[in-house]
């Protein structure tokens, strides 16, 4: 994964949570296979987040933007373990997308824009948990203009960042 990847995640990511960008510089913890791991400083406070893009993204569409998936640590704000999603494009208004884990475990996340997220805490320790498990997981989302998409990412190295950036944040 590129730095200026890891730069745009960072920024879109703190974007979606509705805060300013970071203007402190990113501190990569370390690649793990097809996951990356960064510290930042919100303020004074830290931040800590692991990003991967999919081995593969599939759907009838001409131009898509960056996609990739986060789990970010906010400690100052007891929040630990949050997922979300980029898509890449808009998501159609009042949908939600599906991740299944090695084909199995299925969640529903609701979405905004071009992001999604586990509605509440309990799910987001779920979803972790079968990462941690698993070897591959897919997205399926529906665009604003109904596009179909299926996004696949390898979960190879998604435990050792998940260790990096607990370590990093103090969990």
């Amino acid at each position: 994964m590129r730095v200026p990847f890891a730069l745009f995640a960072l920024t879109l990511a703190l974007t979606l949570f509705g805060r300013e960008p970071l203007a402190q510089v990113i501190e990569r913890i370390g690649d793990f296979r097809d996951w990356s791991a960064f510290t930042a400083k919100e303020g004074d406070e830290p931040v800590c987040f692991m990003s991967a893009q999919p081995t593969k993204d599939e759907g009838d569409y001409t131009r898509r933007g960056e996609i990739f998936a986060l789990v970010s640590h906010r400690p100052a704000e007891n929040r630990q373990g949050e997922v979300s999603f980029v898509a890449g494009y808009t998501f159609r208004p009042d949908s939600v997308v599906e991740v299944s884990v090695d084909g199995a475990a299925a969640f529903t996340l609701y979405t905004k824009d071009d992001g999604a997220w586990a509605r509440d805490s309990e799910t987001d320790s779920k979803l972790i948990d079968e990462m941690i498990k698993g070897g591959r997981m897919v997205v399926r989302g529906v665009s604003s203009r109904g596009t179909q998409t299926t996004d696949t990412y390898s979960l190879s190295g998604f435990t050792a960042a998940y260790r990096a950036i607990n370590s990093a944040c103090g969990y």
